[in-house]
């Protein structure tokens, strides 16, 4: 029978990126554990020493520049490239004799990192191992990923995804071990809402405008290529709308500058390319009147449960896990990945004033996505 998050004595590592490193894995990691913790578990988390060699990382630092989480134990020490730390490591989580071993996966790379120290773990006759998997194959794939990928999820017990097209793509990798989808839960850690003008003076941009906003690391799948023609549509700018872009570059910079130039675009942007630490973030959210995700690929997006949060409707395109979670009609918008389909949302919403409708919406679907569920469908699928 199904658990429900009751208080428990058992004993749970993660191992996953958390702070002192940055980015949405490591900030959903954070909460989950306290979630955790929230219903008596004894927990710690096992982060990285080394994530990324400098050369396999795109953005400026790995590092955050945020305040340590006071309520959390979070030991830096897994090298990602180092063999032998992989044994060290694994070998002091052994003998801790955790009743549960929980593993967020995202990328290739860190299959022989993460296989390694799972198949030590697993030694111990004791430990259950389970994964929440974001992605199973990456956004930009490499040679070998197959097999990387393999190897870490023959080494797992359970495992849990976020999006239904990552529950398909596992049916190719498993071996009869089970999967779990469970949507994923609101990014409420970033403070609450805030009046739009307050977030728009402190962001030193006019209050009376109206914004769309496009956050997070820039990355090609992401389209905002897409967004950034659309703008420039007559019937767009003849609205007086302004595009906030808010996040790091993680592809190539100069692309889209000429893009930019290009279009003649450059009165309709408000670019904040740099990383937006977590104190920011809602100013962002909190100024925006519509968040447009205008993703060419996609398998679930923490961005959409940053939107839930503030409140925000969206746009977004019909790929991945995305129709999953905004309701077309309700929430927002779900439409082809085309330049003209993301245009006709953004006109519709601010043509029709179609504000307080799907705002509405916002409000009424996020209560179904809630940290409890994840908890409970952890200790349902690791029972």
């Amino acid at each position: 029978m199904p658990q429900t998050a009751v208080s428990s004595s058992k004993k749970i590592v993660i191992i996953s990126p958390a702070y002192p490193l940055r980015g949405g894995i490591a900030s959903s990691t954070e909460r989950l554990a306290q979630e955790f913790q929230k219903y008596g578990y004894e927990l710690v988390i096992y982060t990285f020493s080394l994530q990324y060699p400098n050369f396999l990382f795109p953005g400026k630092t790995q590092f955050s520049p945020d305040p340590a989480p006071k309520d959390l134990t979070i030991k830096v020490a897994i090298n990602s490239v180092n063999p032998l730390n992989w044994w060290s490591v694994g070998q002091e989580i052994k003998a801790l004799r955790p009743d549960l071993v929980l593993t967020r996966f995202w990328m290739p790379f860190m299959g022989p990192c993460f296989g390694s120290i799972l198949r030590l773990i697993k030694r111990n006759g004791h430990t259950k191992i389970a994964a929440i998997v974001d992605n199973i194959r990456p956004h930009e794939p490499r040679i070998g990923d197959r097999l990387l990928a393999q190897y870490f999820v023959d080494a797992v017990d359970a495992f849990v995804v976020m999006s239904k097209s990552v529950a398909v793509e596992m049916k190719s990798f498993t071996k009869g071990q089970p999967v779990k989808y469970i949507p994923h839960p609101i990014y409420d850690n970033y403070g609450d809402p805030i009046a739009k003008a307050v977030a728009c003076q402190h962001l030193q941009i006019d209050p009376t405008a109206r914004y769309l906003l496009f956050f997070g690391f820039i990355r090609d799948y992401k389209g905002l290529d897409l967004l950034l023609k659309a703008i420039n549509r007559s019937d767009i700018r003849a609205l007086g709308i302004k595009l906030i872009v808010a996040g790091e570059y993680y592809s190539n910079e100069k692309e889209y500058q000429d893009l930019i130039q290009k279009e003649g675009i450059e009165d309709l942007l408000i670019l904040r390319t740099n990383f937006i630490p977590n104190e920011e973030v809602r100013h962002y959210f909190c100024a925006a009147d519509l968040v447009v995700q205008p993703y060419k690929s996609a398998t679930q997006s923490g961005i959409s449960q940053l939107a839930y949060h503030f409140e925000k409707p969206m746009v977004v395109t019909k790929v991945g896990g995305l129709p999953e979670i905004v309701a077309h009609g309700k929430s927002g918008y779900v439409v082809p990945v085309s330049v003209s389909a993301i245009g006709d949302a953004i006109v519709d919403y601010f043509t029709n004033d179609q504000a307080a409708t799907y705002q509405a919406g916002v409000v009424a679907m996020k209560k179904q996505f809630s940290w409890k569920k994840m908890v409970e469908g952890i200790e349902e699928i690791t029972a």
